[in-house]
């Protein structure tokens, strides 16, 4: 009877951890393909991204250009290569600037409180009244286009996401009993925001992390189509599709495939997000 019972409350579980676990696994897959992809870029392309075949312009896929070529006779499959080195870049760098920024905030502001939490949420409230992506164009056409300061807008808006998040577990994890057992031993608020209160909070803030490259990723795309991101002849996906778009009708290979990586490379992060979801969920 036991050993029913304890199967019983044990097996439900055993399938979301599995699951979660499977998701990540598959997610971290796709991700660890296209990092191999952009690293060996100059093996795995079999062509120069940015050598013009004028003879070959807009040539379909066949055994010659996988991908086919665009209207500058450029191999498609070479420049998809090349881009994720790009894009890979940005998702990573895109999310360590505001994650920075906003852990930092949202430890200060949760764990002193008072007059300091007020006047940084203010600053908070002020930067999320204005849209997310009017707010970062803005930032980026004041700078200027590039992808350096794609990510200096980006650390300058996206952090209010990681500091709400973070402000709102440090409310919680100041009070427990730990955290006030190490300020009654004395110890700096330094040492307890570091030591006793960060590692509580970095579990959520992975999860969302690995979620938020992706928006990084169609942002940073995004404003490459619009001109605001990298700059031609810069083989990024963005670009790809922006340069296809006027012959999407009779050459569709230039802005499916670029897209196509895109919707893989968002996938793999997506489901490390999710699967590391799942399996904190059941293990906690």
């Amino acid at each position: 009877m036991t050993d029913l019972a304890s199967t019983a409350s044990v097996h439900p579980a055993a399938p979301r951890f599995r699951h979660g676990t499977i998701e990540a696994a598959l997610g971290a897959a796709l991700l660890l393909a296209w990092l191999i992809a952009a690293v060996g870029a100059g093996v795995f392309a079999p062509y120069d991204p940015n050598a013009l075949d004028l003879v070959a312009m807009l040539a379909p896929p066949d055994g010659v250009h996988w991908f086919g070529t665009d209207h500058l006779g450029r191999d498609v499959f070479s420049r998809v290569i090349y881009g994720a080195r790009i894009d890979i870049w940005m998702g990573f760098a895109g999310v360590i600037a505001p994650l920075v920024v906003g852990v930092t905030v949202g430890l200060i502001a949760g764990y002193f409180g008072g007059l300091t939490d007020t006047i940084l949420m203010r600053i908070l409230d002020i930067t999320v009244a204005f849209p997310f992506f009017i707010l970062v164009i803005a930032i980026v056409g004041v700078l200027g286009p590039g992808l350096v300061n794609y990510i200096i807008a980006l650390a300058l808006v996206a952090w209010v996401a990681y500091a709400r998040l973070v402000r709102a577990e440090v409310l919680v994890v100041k009070r427990l009993e730990y955290v006030q057992a190490a300020r009654a031993l004395g110890f700096s608020d330094f040492v307890i925001i570091l030591r006793h209160v960060l590692p509580n909070v970095l579990g959520s803030i992975t999860i969302y992390a690995w979620t938020d490259a992706v928006m990084v990723i169609l942002a940073g795309a995004s404003l490459g189509f619009l001109g605001l991101g990298a700059q031609p002849p810069t083989a990024e996906w963005g670009v790809m599709i922006a340069d296809g778009q006027p012959y999407v009708l009779q050459a569709w290979w230039i802005c499916l495939f670029p897209g196509i990586a895109m919707v893989t490379l968002s996938l793999g992060f997506i489901l490390v997000s999710d699967g590391l979801s799942r399996r904190l969920r059941v293990s906690s």
